[in-house]
Order: C-alpha cells, then sequence, then structure tokens
C-alpha cells in the first residue's frame, strides 16, 4: 500500500456518506472531514520521501556519559 492509502480510503468512505446525508449541515460537515483526510494522504506521501539521518554528536573525551 502506498502512503496514504488508508486516508484516502477514508476520505472516499466519508465522501459516499455525504452524498446520502439529509442534513445540510452533517453532510457539510462530512465533506470538510474527508478534505482534511486527503490532506493527511498528502502529507504522508511526502513524509515517505524524506530521508532524515540522525547522527549524534560525538562525546567530548571528559563526557562521563
Amino acid at each position: 500500500m502506498a502512503p496514504g492509502d488508508n486516508y484516502r480510503a477514508k476520505a472516499l468512505e466519508l465522501l459516499a456518506r455525504a452524498e446520502i446525508e439529509g442534513d445540510l449541515q452533517m453532510r457539510t460537515e462530512l465533506e470538510n472531514l474527508a478534505a482534511a483526510y486527503l490532506r493527511l494522504a498528502d502529507q504522508a506521501a511526502r513524509n515517505s520521501e524524506l530521508y532524515l539521518a540522525y547522527e549524534p554528536s560525538p562525546r567530548k573525551i571528559d563526557d562521563p556519559n
């Protein structure tokens, strides 16, 4: 699975629920929540492309740890 696929699936589920929702306010909230999940999917895809290497600084000679 590609990064963010779970978020995209949830967004599609929410949009499907929004389509059949009779209450306008609830429909709007479901659509807004779906949009938030799509943003999370995009962020997950961007994060998967990052390579962060952590290299601890060398210890000082007089450092007891």
